[in-house]
C-alpha cells in the first residue's frame, strides 16, 4: 500500500511538470510522460516489462485528455483557438487516433519502442531549429478534405506514441502560416479529441488483458493516471499563461535537448 502511495506522489510530480509543458507548448505532454512513467512502471513491478511501453503510452493518452481540456480552456480565454479551423482538424485526428489505438496493442512492445524514439528525434531536431531561418513565404491552408486527411495522419502517430498530437500538429499548422500561438490553441483543443478517441482504443483492446481489480481500465493503469491529472489540470494553464512572459524559442531548445537524450534512453532499454 505504502508502494502505491509513492508511485501516484511520483505520478504527480510528473504531471506538474507535464500540465506546465502542455500550456506552455501545447505539446500535451505525452513526450515526457511516456519514457518517464515506463521507468516509474518498471521500478514498482506492476506489469511485465513487455507491456511497460504500451500501458505508458494509453496511460498518457488519458491523462492527456484531461491536461489539453484545461490548456484548451485557457487558450480559448486567450482567444487563441481558432475554431473556424478546428473542427475539420478534429476530424482527421480523431479518426486517425482510434484506428491507432486497436492498431499500436496489436504491434510488438519493440516495435512501437522504435516508432516512439524515431518520432521524438524528428520532432525534437524540428523543435530545435524551429526558429532558426525562418522564411516569410505565405502558405495557404490546404482544401478541407486534404487538411483532413494530413489531420489523420498526425492524430493516428501521435495516439501511437502517446502524445496529445502538439508536437505534430503545431509545425503542420505553422508550416501553412497559422500563427504560432493560434496553432498551439488548435493543438490543444485537438489533443481532446486524440486523448478521447485513442484511449477509447487501448482501453477496449486491453480489456482481456488486464482488470478493473487490478487497477486497470484495459491499457490504463489508475493509480498513475490519477497521480498525473492531480496536478497537471492545474499547472497546464499557467504554462498557457507563460507564453506570453517567456521566451518560449529558448524553452523549446532546452526541450528539444532533453526529447534527444529521451529518445536514446527509450532505444537502448
Amino acid at each position: 500500500m505504502n508502494e502505491l502511495l509513492v508511485l501516484v506522489v511520483c505520478c504527480a510530480l510528473l504531471g506538474s511538470g507535464v500540465g506546465f509543458l502542455a500550456g506552455l507548448l501545447g505539446i500535451g505532454g505525452g513526450l515526457v510522460i511516456v519514457p518517464v512513467l515506463s521507468i516509474i512502471l518498471l521500478h514498482f513491478n506492476v506489469l511485465p516489462p513487455e507491456h511497460v511501453v504500451l500501458v505508458a503510452i494509453a496511460t498518457s493518452l488519458a491523462s492527456i485528455l484531461f491536461t489539453s481540456t484545461s490548456s484548451a480552456i485557457a487558450h480559448h480565454k486567450n482567444g487563441n483557438v481558432p475554431w473556424e479551423l478546428a473542427p475539420w482538424v478534429m476530424t482527421g485526428v480523431a479518426l486517425g487516433a482510434l484506428i491507432s489505438g486497436f492498431l499500436a496493442a496489436l504491434l510488438p512492445e519493440k516495435t512501437v519502442r522504435i516508432v516512439f524514439a524515431v518520432t521524438v528525434v524528428l520532432i525534437a531536431i524540428k523543435m530545435f531549429f524551429s526558429s532558426k531561418g525562418n522564411t516569410t513565404q505565405e502558405r495557404t491552408l490546404p482544401n478541407k478534405g486534404l487538411l483532413t486527411i494530413l489531420t489523420t495522419l498526425t492524430g493516428g502517430v501521435s495516439a501511437m506514441i502517446g502524445i496529445g498530437g502538439g508536437a505534430l500538429l503545431v509545425p503542420l499548422l505553422t508550416f501553412f502560416s497559422v500563427n504560432m500561438k493560434k496553432a498551439i490553441g488548435c493543438a490543444s483543443a485537438c489533443g481532446i479529441v486524440i486523448a478521447l478517441f485513442g484511449s477509447v482504443g487501448y482501453i477496449s483492446s486491453g480489456i482481456t488483458t488486464y482488470t478493473l481489480a487490478d487497477g486497470f481500465a484495459g491499457f490504463v493503469y489508475l493509480p498513475a493516471l490519477f497521480g498525473i491529472i492531480c496536478t497537471s489540470w492545474f499547472t497546464a494553464p499557467l504554462g498557457a499563461k507563460a507564453t506570453h512572459y517567456l521566451p518560449v524559442s529558448l524553452i523549446k531548445k532546452i526541450f528539444a535537448t532533453l526529447l534527444l537524450a529521451t529518445a536514446v534512453k527509450m532505444i537502448l532499454y
